[in-house]
């Protein structure tokens, strides 16, 4: 299929998805609350990341907000609902946090691409993506503290990695706005382009994305997780990649089309 669109239903908002060519695109859809998270929400960007991961036509999966913000979060009159909701046998689950955990467990590249609002709970289901392309002009904060709540546990843990502790307290004690350079800068972002370029500058970088050797992305993006995540698998996941690239078919079809200069056409297909 050239195109589908799914679209789940919510009670207030929804998360809808589309498959344009080799692009798997997910919109946060509740505008009237710029974009934020209820829990139905959570629990339908967790299903269609897990969708869009096993179509074999999506090479890219791309999150953004619908029009002018990313998300303001979990929903303040659903907090309860989203973050401390009671399962059928009485356990307690982080829906915020699950459909983070759903988009750190993709197998495929996933992008997001943030404009306007990206506060709290935005934030944390942004940067569970492998990269997040900004515009300049984004409004972002971490703001448990002006709500009295504990940031969820996975939040915590990737400010911590990626800022530092003395970094981390900062943005999340303060709950101040962090302008977009300096959030970049600091690893809140993966990079920052002006608003009037953002939809040429990121769609340009996803579809180069799609055209790479899947092999090579699906195969450092599972090495990379294995570092961060610091699992005494490490090594032998590396030993065992490293045996393998000598017979993919990618890398000789890489090095065939660069001596004879030409564009390479990758045919491995997970």
């Amino acid at each position: 299929m050239s195109a589908t669109t799914a679209a789940a239903q919510t009670v207030a908002g929804r998360i809808s998805s589309a498959i344009k060519g080799d692009i798997g695109e997910i919109v946060i859809e509740n505008p009237s609350q710029r974009n934020a998270l209820t829990r139905n929400m959570c629990i339908d960007l967790a299903a269609q990341v897990r969708l869009l991961d096993a179509d074999p036509q999506v090479k890219v999966i791309t999150l953004r907000g619908c029009g002018d913000d990313f998300s303001a979060g979990a929903a303040i009159n659903e907090l309860g609902r989203v973050l401390f909701d009671e399962g059928a046998n009485g356990e307690a689950i982080d829906h915020l946090s699950a459909a983070d955990a759903a988009i750190c467990a993709a197998r495929k590249p996933t992008v997001a691409l943030v404009r306007g609002t990206c506060m709290g709970g935005g934030w944390q289901i942004a940067s569970a993506c492998d990269m997040s392309i900004a515009a300049d002009t984004v409004r972002l904060a971490v703001t448990p503290s002006k709500l009295g709540i504990i940031y969820p546990r996975s939040g915590i843990e990737r400010l911590v990695q990626r800022l530092g502790a003395d970094k981390a307290k900062y943005v999340l004690f303060s709950a101040d706005l962090i302008p977009a350079q300096k959030a970049a800068a600091w690893g809140l972002l993966t990079d920052v382009v002006p608003e009037d370029e953002f939809e040429v500058l990121s769609q340009g970088l996803v579809s180069r994305m799609a055209m790479r050797s899947q092999y090579s992305i699906h195969t450092m993006k599972s090495l990379i997780d294995s570092m961060v995540s610091g699992s005494s698998a490490e090594d032998e996941l590396w030993r065992a990649e490293w045996a393998k690239l000598p017979a993919s078919e990618d890398f000789a079809v890489g090095q065939r089309a660069f001596l004879e200069g030409e564009r390479p056409r990758f045919t491995w297909g997970g």
